[in-house]
């Protein structure tokens, strides 16, 4: 079952079966389902361009999916590995998803908390990973919601436009220019579908941010320290702690433009591996082994890769 094709590997050899390309779309005319008339329901095809959907909500000034601009695929794949970025994750407005169960043949709707949503996970991608095509997907948004600035990109990106509040208040960034920022941000590392751009060339972030309790956080602050390193860090999942495989991967070798033959890491951002031309499968595979490995042995760090691998 193929969605947008954005965040797969497949293997040299092809794929010796059907393939079947979810192509549902519609995007309904939203409905509000609150006394204040703010909670705002959008259900979804699950063939719709995730970006058009996003760009659709920020016209209507509903929140809740502005930092998630500019992330190639469809909406049908945004549940599976709970799509995050920019300090939003997909499971902060899903309502519910529309699937068609394999294993009892029939649509179910599953609820929020059915879908047992964590950090790039969900049921889709692992406990019931294969059961359920996804169909359409319902997100509750706010209309008139103020834009999400967790992410310190994007209160940099805005420091630096407006220094100084304006009569004693600054007023904050619009869903729209919030939008634009994310786009812009993404442009630069090379995560925005840009025609000619030799670093789009990619599956995204190939790596996951590892999240590691507190004993494995302690073991990799001292392997550091030792270093004269400090590891960049934030509080996550309870009392764990994720960090950023970005920097574990530049900290063990691999800069941002290393080539392995013709596979090669973006020369703007260390998670993605790049087809420098005429790559294989197997050269990706290769370079993501050889990263695999170096940060392991500096870090003790197993870094697990975000796309899907299909043939192999």
């Amino acid at each position: 079952m193929l969605g947008g094709g954005s965040n797969l590997v497949i293997a040299d050899g092809g794929w010796p079966g059907l393939v079947v390309r979810i192509a549902i779309g519609g995007i309904s005319s939203p409905a509000t389902n609150d006394a204040a008339g703010n909670a705002v329901l959008f259900s979804v095809g699950a063939g719709v361009d995730w970006d058009d959907f996003v760009a659709q909500a920020v016209a209507q000034n509903c929140a809740g999916v502005e930092c998630l601009s500019g992330i190639p695929g469809s909406v049908g794949g945004t549940p599976v590995q709970n799509v995050g970025a920019y300090g939003q994750e997909v499971s902060g407005t899903i309502e519910s998803v529309r699937a068609l169960d394999l294993k009892e043949d029939r649509i179910v709707v599953l609820p929020k908390p059915a879908c047992g949503f964590r950090y790039r996970a969900s049921i889709f991608n692992t406990t019931e990973r294969g059961r359920y095509i996804i169909l359409r997907v319902n997100y509750r948004l706010k209309r008139g919601g103020a834009a999400s600035l967790k992410y310190a990109d994007l209160q940099k990106h805005f420091a630096e436009r407006f220094p100084e509040p304006v009569a004693g208040k600054k007023t904050p960034p619009s869903l729209a220019e919030v939008r634009e920022a994310v786009r812009a941000i993404r442009r630069s590392k090379g995560m925005l579908l840009v025609a000619g751009d030799a670093d789009c060339r990619s599956a995204g972030s190939f790596f996951k941010n590892p999240v590691l309790d507190e004993a494995q956080f302690k073991d990799l602050a001292a392997r550091a320290a030792a270093q004269g390193l400090e590891i960049p860090s934030y509080p996550a999942l309870d009392a764990q702690r994720k960090v950023s495989a970005a920097w574990l991967v530049e900290h063990s070798g691999f800069c941002k433009g290393y080539a392995r033959g013709a596979a090669g890491i973006s020369h703007k951002h260390a998670l993605a591996l790049i087809n420098r031309g005429d790559a294989k499968a197997s050269d990706i595979v290769g370079l993501k082994d050889e990263i695999q490995h170096g940060v392991q042995e500096a870090w003790g760090i197993l870094l697990a890769p975000e796309p899907v691998f299909v043939g192999f």
